[in-house]
Formats: C-alpha cells, structure tokens, sequence
C-alpha cells in the first residue's frame, strides 16, 4: 500500500477553556498540539490495521506475515512522515499538522474479487469515520456530565478521524480514494493510472494548499452530525 498521507487542521474551541494568562494559553495550546499529535498517530495506526484486516480477510495475508496487525504503534510510525515533520510543523508554527504512516502492505493480487483492492482502501477511511462516530457520542452524551478537557480531547478526536477519512478519500494516488476510484476504471485507462501515480504526491501538495479549503464545509457538516455542535 503506498504512503497514508494525513492532514488535521489545528481546530480551537474557545467555547470549552477560559484561559487567564498569556503563559496559559501558551500551555494550553501545547497540549492541545500534543494531544492533536498522539491523536492523529493512534487514529492513522487504526487506519493502517484497517486496511491489513480487510486484506487479510480477502485473502491477503502479507501484513499478518509481517506482524503490521497489530495497534502498537512502533510497528506503524515512519520516523520522517510521522515524527519529524509533524514537530517541524508544529515548531514552525505551520497552522496544519500533515505527515504519513509506515504503509501497510497488500499485494492486490492475492485479494478475492474483482473490487478487493477497492473495499481494502475503503476500510481505512471508514475506520476513522467510525472512530469520529465514536468520540461524537461522547460528547454528545457525555459534554454535560463530563470533564471539560476530556470533551475537549474528544472533540479534537472527532475532527482529527472526518479530516483523516475525508482527506484520504480524495482520488489522488497515493491516497485511498484513487485506489477506489481506479478499481472501476476500464483496463485501457491503466495509463492514465501510472501517470497518475508517478506525479501523485506533488499533485496532493498542490491540492492541499489550494483547494483543501473547500472540503472544509463537508468536514464540518460531518463534524455537526456526530456532535450535534457546530464548527
């Protein structure tokens, strides 16, 4: 599987911390970076387990040969994509945390079906959806009897897992929506696939830094589903 790529923006709730001094906010928005940060690195490992599951279960047993099913997540960090550039970011102030995870591997070949390699991307994605959906009951159940930093961090956990799903489902190799997209492309098109994934993560930098502001609503009509809060 080619490199997970991931991306959440640095959301605030203001509603939730009254924060009396400027060295308390400096405090505050450290944890809430380094929340963000062990938040994305757990939900990108049930991302990739996701992924090795599903292929496992159509008959791919690569990742489960090479020990990748598991949530430990030594087995799933990449030490560039996954520690050192979201600290550069984070350091530098970038406004967006973006990295990947170590891919989990799947030979298409083993899968059953005609559509494995589709319903193997889908996976990942659907995971975090399910995570968001998780954490979203949480506070929608849970924001008046619970402690507000624990709503805080499940809010940060519900946006975090809609941008994982939402932004990997965008058709650009490497991420999960092209695969799914190229398993109903016709076989005479595959060239237009290689050519795709030749040029695919410069394609994805360039939609991040133009034209990842306008999935932003779905996020947050996704964010309002779970929650019942509006962004």
């Amino acid at each position: 599987m080619n490199h997970e790529l991931w991306t959440a923006r640095n959301f605030r709730f203001l509603f939730l911390i009254q924060v009396p001094t400027c060295y308390h906010k400096m405090t505050i928005m450290q944890l809430d970076a380094l929340f963000s940060l062990l938040i994305l690195v757990m939900s990108v490992v049930v991302h990739e387990v996701s992924h090795g599951w599903t292929a496992s279960y159509l008959g791919d047993p690569t990742a489960r040969l090479q020990g990748r099913l598991t949530l430990n997540p030594l087995k799933h960090i990449d030490p560039i994509g996954s520690v050192f550039i979201p600290l550069l970011l984070y350091f530098t102030q970038a406004g967006i945390m973006f990295g990947w995870a170590k891919p989990v591997p799947v030979n298409p070949y083993n899968l059953r079906g005609k559509y494995g390699e589709a319903l193997v991307a889908v996976a990942g994605p659907l995971s975090n959806l399910g995570l968001a959906f998780i954490f979203g009951l949480v506070v929608r159940l849970g924001g008046e009897v619970l402690p507000e930093s624990f709503v805080h961090i499940a809010i940060l956990a519900v946006v975090i897992n809609i941008v994982l799903a939402i932004f990997n489902l965008v058709p650009i190799p490497p991420l999960d929506g092209s695969k799914i997209l190229f398993a109903f492309l016709p076989y005479h098109l595959q060239n237009v696939r290689e050519s795709l994934e030749r040029y695919g993560f410069f394609i994805v930098l360039v939609f991040i830094v133009f034209l990842w502001q306008y999935l932003t609503p779905v996020i947050g009509q996704f964010f309002s589903l779970f929650t019942g809060i509006s962004l």
